[in-house]
């Protein structure tokens, strides 16, 4: 009996990692994507103004509603535990999922050193939230200031023993 009943929570732990890796799936097509979403914007009927993406704030607004489309629950400004004195907000938690969602958007003095520099924080800061399970880490550079993006998510994408860490750079 007791066989049976550890047989049946390994079982339910290989589904929540399925479920976990068809949303990791999910997302990395929306990252992969995101750019030809932001150009199909620009282009309106009639003349009408474009929809630009000008900053983070414009990149999660259109990432929050792109989830929207897959996944039920989405947790915007979810608040971290406290690390090293001092709480932060993830940019997005998809809590039945355990995936953390923290994006970037480079800019003038926000290149390749500083996101990376900022994911390493993120990454300490987050560590300690009970949901998290995967980080995804989706930096949007539609100006390509970073120069060896493949670089980057190398160097900075790993699986620790409690949680994955996936950097995604695009576009490419």
């Amino acid at each position: 009996m007791l066989r049976g009943m550890i047989t049946e929570v390994e079982l339910r732990e290989d589904d929540r990692t399925s479920c976990r890796e068809d949303a990791v799936s999910v997302i990395r097509n929306i990252c992969d994507r995101f750019h030809l979403v932001v150009r199909q914007l620009r282009k309106r009927h009639e003349d009408r103004p474009a929809l630009d993406v000008d900053d983070e704030y414009d990149v999660q607004d259109l990432l929050h509603a792109l989830l929207r489309l897959h996944f039920d629950d989405v947790r915007a400004e979810e608040c971290t535990p406290s690390y090293a004195g001092s709480a932060s907000r993830m940019d997005f938690l998809l809590k039945s999922e355990k995936i953390v969602i923290e994006v970037k958007k480079t800019r003038k003095g926000l290149g390749a050193k500083e996101v990376g520099e900022q994911l390493m924080i993120d990454k300490e800061r987050y560590a300690a939230h009970p949901d998290l399970g995967t980080l995804i880490c989706f930096v949007y550079d539609p100006e390509n200031r970073i120069a060896n993006p493949v670089g980057i998510e190398n160097d900075l994408s790993r699986d620790t023993e409690r949680f994955k860490v996936i950097v995604l750079i695009r576009p490419k």
